[in-house]
């Protein structure tokens, strides 16, 4: 029977994707604001 220790140490294998994804997440937000800043789009009434 495992532990609460062992089953703590538990990772599964697609955290690491989970992760991937979050960081392509945030970098791409940020290179939207960067991209807005850069070159605003104005808006034709």
């Amino acid at each position: 029977m495992i532990n609460n220790s062992e089953l703590l140490e538990i990772k599964g294998g697609a955290a690491k994707y989970f992760y991937g994804i979050g960081i392509g997440a945030i970098v791409s937000f940020i290179v939207g604001i960067v991209d807005g800043y850069m070159r605003p789009l104005s808006c034709h009434r």
